[in-house]
């Protein structure tokens, strides 16, 4: 038990330390997370692509896509194959707040990396994947 109890501490603290970064930035942190998914990769990007690809709901991505739309961050344009479907464009707006707070926003990933060195930091990542695979599957049967 005592193990249990060591684990729920540690992986609270990395949590809290991780989330409590200073980050002055004018939009939720999901939103930004969304905002760099968006600006980062290069396929195209629907509200349903952004909630599969952070596992979470199509109303939650739908909320984030309204919120960052109203705001001057995103575009929906209407896809030409599936008229049912928006494609989720950043603005200059949405791309100048990646690029001013993408380093920010990694900064601790950077110096975990640099600390751990890659074999323990690439180790770190393969426990996490592992580790939230579990967690996803007992949610998704329980």
């Amino acid at each position: 038990m005592d193990n249990l109890i060591k684990a729920s501490e540690q992986i609270s603290l990395f949590c809290r330390m991780n989330v409590n970064t200073k980050r002055e930035l004018p939009i939720r942190s999901s939103e930004m997370g969304m905002l760099i998914y968006l600006v980062k990769t290069e396929e195209e990007k629907t509200p349903n692509g952004a909630a599969r690809f952070f596992r979470f709901t199509k109303s939650m991505a739908t909320n984030m896509v309204t919120s960052l739309s109203a705001n001057g961050y995103i575009i929906k344009k209407q896809s030409e194959t599936d008229k049912r479907s928006f494609l989720l464009i950043p603005t200059d707006k949405a791309i100048q707040l990646v690029e001013d707070t993408y380093e920010e926003y990694f900064k601790m990933m950077s110096v975990l990396k640099t600390r751990m060195g890659e074999k323990k930091f690439s180790d770190f990542l393969v426990l996490l994947e592992t580790a939230n695979n579990i967690l996803l599957e007992e949610k998704n049967n329980g």
